[in-house]
């Protein structure tokens, strides 16, 4: 199954674990595959920096490295119309569009409100393990 996880998400799964950190360890087992885009990337990486400058000790590099590796990264077209009330938010759906993923999680309100934009389900990380238990 190929998935996008909100920045929050992934941020949460990497610096907490939780039930996002039960996505990443589905992505490691080969159970779900992520799909990300240049724009998503950097997102993950500055906020990934501005956390490990907190939390000496916490190297992000290798896990943005895997990812680059063991992820999907593809050039996502601005969408057409604005569709999230935070127009930072609309790069998610613009990745799910381009790469044809269907299911996007995340627990942002912005995100959650637009669920079913181009038949693209958002799901909160919880809801998502909830539907999915043959992932986990």
């Amino acid at each position: 199954m190929r998935i996008l996880l909100e920045t929050n998400v992934f941020i949460s799964a990497v610096f907490f674990g939780g039930i996002p950190g039960k996505i990443l360890e589905a992505w490691r087992d080969g159970n779900v595959h992520l799909v990300t885009s240049p724009e998503i990337l950097s997102e993950y990486a500055a906020v990934l920096d501005r956390l490990a400058a907190k939390r000496p000790g916490i190297d992000p590099n290798p896990i943005l490295a895997f990812l680059t590796a063991h992820g999907t990264c593809l050039d996502a077209p601005e969408l057409p119309e604005p569709v999230c009330d935070d127009p930072d938010d609309d790069k998610f759906f613009a990745c799910a569009v381009t790469a044809g993923v269907a299911l996007i999680v995340s627990g942002d309100a912005h995100l959650l409100t637009r669920s079913g934009y181009h038949d693209i389900a958002v799901l909160r990380p919880t809801e998502f393990i909830e539907r999915h238990p043959d992932l986990f």
